[in-house]
């Protein structure tokens, strides 16, 4: 990772694991994840692999999502599963407070 980042924006997460999990890198100037957005880390771990760790940005702050610790020099297959579920967990979050918004809306009017 460049030494400006903080990690990298996961930006989409294709459900074939043979397609690239796509990011961005993250400054970090960026005071604090946006909200349903993950952050991957990564760094060589001490003795073999990587050191893999993600956290998720909620309301008031971000929060530790999991960590991987000396995962294999394949890591993206490994997390692949979890980033996908969660992305698929925010964006069903997001249409349901859109929706509930809306009732909320419709009843005060």
């Amino acid at each position: 990772m460049p030494p400006w980042a903080s990690g990298a924006l996961v930006r989409r997460v294709p459900t074939d694991p043979g397609q690239p999990i796509k990011v961005l890198w993250l400054p970090n100037t960026v005071p604090r994840l946006p909200f349903g957005r993950i952050l991957l880390r990564w760094e060589k771990a001490p003795e073999a692999g990587w050191d893999v760790t993600t956290r998720l940005g909620l309301a008031t702050t971000d929060v530790h999502l999991a960590t991987w610790p000396a995962a294999p020099d394949d890591w993206p297959r490994l997390v692949r599963p979890t980033l996908h579920e969660v992305t698929g967990l925010c964006s069903a979050l997001a249409v349901a407070t859109a929706a509930l918004e809306l009732a909320n809306h419709v009843a005060d009017s």
